[in-house]
């Protein structure tokens, strides 16, 4: 039996993620055994309180003081697993944008070998639903910039939706991770890549909110977009030694 840790991190998630919840420990996958962590960043519309009151064997509660950004969600999340005897730990989003029926295909794929599956938008069979073209385009643009800076040959390193083997997030040095927005999930993909950890990206469908409000903002994206630069410089100034 194949233990498996869903992390959904949140803020102000109320009206979602129950559903979302509800969604995941409906999921029958044979020979997988399946956990929900909520990392909650003091959520002032009740979501820790709601998550609290359906807690279970199956189902926990990280509650964290403040909002500190995604990527320290995560790496709370990552911690509190690794404290445990968890196989598998997957990212997903608590908004419904990523469809935990569409698990499947990333756990198939940690089972065929893979130490990091990244449920992509922008390879064949991926899509998006809900999304301008501008949008789009945007992100495209940010995986591409990502792809020549980085110099991996990964068409969605932005992707939230992913799953580590416990031995993949062992191999990362999680503890120098310095990326806190959406650049986060570049960091970790652009670290398996630098550890030549096996990455496979499988099609999933994003659906955009339809409650709560985006996390999205100016300085998310100009974060990342000077992480990205300046590691890229960095991997050109070690080619050039």
């Amino acid at each position: 039996m194949i233990s498996v840790l869903v992390i959904i991190p949140t803020y102000n998630e109320a009206a979602s993620i129950e559903g979302v919840i509800e969604r995941v420990l409906a999921l029958v996958l044979p020979g997988h055994e399946i956990q929900v962590l909520v990392v909650d960043d003091g959520s002032p519309d009740g979501t820790g309180g709601i998550v609290e009151s359906i807690s279970s064997t199956r189902v926990h509660l990280l509650e964290r003081s403040a909002k500190t950004g995604l990527g320290r969600a995560y790496l709370s999340g990552f911690a509190w697993a690794l404290e445990r005897p968890f196989d598998v730990v997957v990212e997903m989003d608590g908004d419904g944008s990523h469809q935990p029926e569409q698990l499947d295909r990333l756990l198939t794929a940690i089972a065929s070998g893979a130490d990091l599956v990244i449920g992509s938008r922008w390879i064949p069979g991926g899509k998006v639903d809900n999304w301008s073209t501008i949008r789009q385009g945007l992100s495209r643009s940010g995986n591409g910039y990502a792809r020549i800076a980085l110099g991996f040959d990964l068409h969605d390193a932005t992707a939230g939706y992913r799953a580590f083997t416990r031995q993949a997030l062992e191999k990362i040095n999680l503890s120098s991770v310095d990326s806190n927005g959406y650049c986060f999930q570049i960091d970790l993909a652009w670290r398996a890549w630098q550890q030549k950890l096996k990455i496979v990206e499988v099609p999933i469908t994003f659906v955009e909110r339809t409650s709560g409000v985006s996390k999205m903002s100016k300085g998310i994206v100009l974060e990342a977009i000077w992480q990205i630069t300046k590691w890229g410089l960095r991997r050109l100034t070690a080619q050039r030694r």
